[in-house]
């Protein structure tokens, strides 16, 4: 079986790391699930088309100005064995939700910067709403941070300009479709989504990152196999 071009591999990764990470419900899908319901299609999709270049921005940062860092062989190492452990915590804590909830926040810190963001830029304007919400986040980088670290350690982005952008060219289609199916599906169903669908949305991408993260942890174990063989 012939093997993907490594520019496909990097679009195909950073597509799917995007969807998944969109699907969990927090500040940006409740916010597309409310306007959308009241304004309708547009102003849900344009919410969501500022998440997702705030999230794009992001992920090209830690791209840009993280990447260069893990070129060390132990340091790609320990990334990989760090990004297996992040992997399965971050999919299980989604499918054991009992409720839906705002994302985890990483201090008290974070959160009063997050308030500060929104307070001084407050957002009239639906596409920045969501870039508002996305921006004071800094959990969103710290994720994309350590995905980059992740992609580039497994060879699943080629540390080069070609591969970094064919990524975040994924991570916006990713977004992109979740946050525009998810705006007309709420327009649509006229904000009929109870919290029993949410969850299940959660819990779905809880099992999918579990599975990624487990399929890491395989790859790590036959490394070293191969290695002491």
């Amino acid at each position: 079986m012939p093997e993907l071009p490594p520019i496909l591999i990097a679009g195909l990764t950073g597509f799917i790391s995007g969807l998944l990470l969109s699907i969990p419900v927090g500040p940006i899908n409740l916010t597309i699930i409310n306007e959308g319901a009241r304004r309708g299609f547009q102003w849900a999709a344009l919410i969501g088309l500022g998440a997702s270049v705030m999230e794009v921005i992001y992920c090209s940062i830690a791209f840009t100005g993280f990447s260069s860092f893990f070129g060390n062989r132990y340091i790609k190492a320990a990334m990989e064995v760090f990004s297996f452990v992040f992997m399965l915590f971050l999919g299980i804590k989604f499918l054991l939700a009992k409720k839906v909830n705002e994302p985890t926040h990483i201090s008290g810190a974070a959160d009063r910067f997050e308030g500060r963001i929104q307070q001084r830029l407050q957002p009239h304007s639906a596409f920045f709403t969501g870039l508002v919400r996305v921006m004071g986040n800094p959990g969103v980088l710290l994720f994309w941070i350590i995905l980059a670290a992740s992609f580039i350690s497994h060879d699943w982005v080629e540390p080069t300009l070609q591969g970094k952008f064919a990524c975040v060219t994924g991570v916006a289609l990713g977004t992109g479709l979740w946050f525009v199916g998810l705006s007309y599906g709420v327009s649509r169903g006229h904000g009929r989504m109870s919290e029993k669908a949410l969850l299940r949305m959660e819990h779905l991408s809880g099992l999918a990152l579990v599975l990624f993260g487990l399929g890491q942890g395989v790859r790590i174990v036959l490394q070293l196999v191969r290695h002491k063989l």
